[in-house]
């Protein structure tokens, strides 16, 4: 069974990495969901890919000058539309509960924090307390393109699926002794410029392979009859039922 990953929830259907998106997932047959994770001045864990508030919410600023009380008084939903104005900046908490009720698996990609490996490790702290209240029945992947907190994760949680995230540019000829380094059960690389040669290297090493962002139909075909896992999607919607649970 190839898998669909919706891409920070249904993107293209409601803002991206609000529980509004992620709450469509199962309305069009998807059950693997992609989120951004990083971590506020408090610690508390937030759904959030970039680390400023300039482009999917009503203001500008830094995620990390903000605290958990600062996020009932920013709009993550009305540059989107009109239906989700108010939608809120998610917890990661609110996000495993709503995994929990919609029955989602999750990969959850840990942001490179620029504040430093202590901004860091709370970001790590938090992911690993608020996994412990997803529900046993859950899979779980998590991904970074930070390899040392990447490591890091594995070391403190060695029977949780990890990924390391590669862009075009940074997939470099060592990229096999960076996923050993890291423990790594599977490598998630960017489809532009990926190779029906280097996907089936990956897999000859024995790496589940996924691949970001496919919003082509023909592309997707593609890269899974080269034998690739899975595929980040923005238009989840759009592909055909065999390779949704519809």
């Amino acid at each position: 069974m190839k898998t669909l990953f919706a891409h920070r929830g249904m993107s293209s259907l409601a803002p991206e990495n609000t529980l509004a998106a992620f709450s469509l997932t199962p309305e069009y047959g998807l059950n693997w969901v992609e989120c951004d994770v990083d971590v506020l001045a408090d610690g508390t864990v937030v759904l959030s890919h970039d680390e400023t508030l300039d482009r999917c919410t009503d203001r500008p600023g830094s995620l990390y000058d903000l605290t958990v009380d600062d996020l009932d008084d920013i709009d993550a939903g009305s540059w989107f539309g009109d239906a989700f104005i108010g939608e809120r900046i998610p917890t990661f908490a609110e996000f495993i509960e709503l995994a929990n009720k919609l029955k989602l698996n999750i990969n959850v990609e840990i942001k490179s924090c620029t504040g430093g490996w202590a901004q860091t490790e709370s970001l790590i702290d938090g992911v690993i307390e608020g996994l412990k209240k997803l529900d046993k029945d859950r899979d779980i992947l998590i991904s970074s393109f930070n390899v040392l907190a990447l490591a890091e994760f594995k070391r403190r949680c060695p029977d949780t699926s990890v990924a390391c995230l590669f862009g075009k540019e940074t997939l470099e000829a060592d990229w096999l002794a960076v996923l050993q380094a890291c423990q790594a059960d599977a490598i998630h690389v960017e489809n532009k410029g990926l190779t029906k040669e280097m996907v089936l290297e990956m897999k000859d090493h024995g790496y589940a392979v996924n691949v970001y962002t496919v919003n082509h139909l023909a592309r997707a075909n593609q890269l899974f009859n080269w034998g690739v896992d899975g595929v980040f999607t923005d238009v989840g919607h759009t592909f055909p039922s065999r390779y949704r649970n519809v």
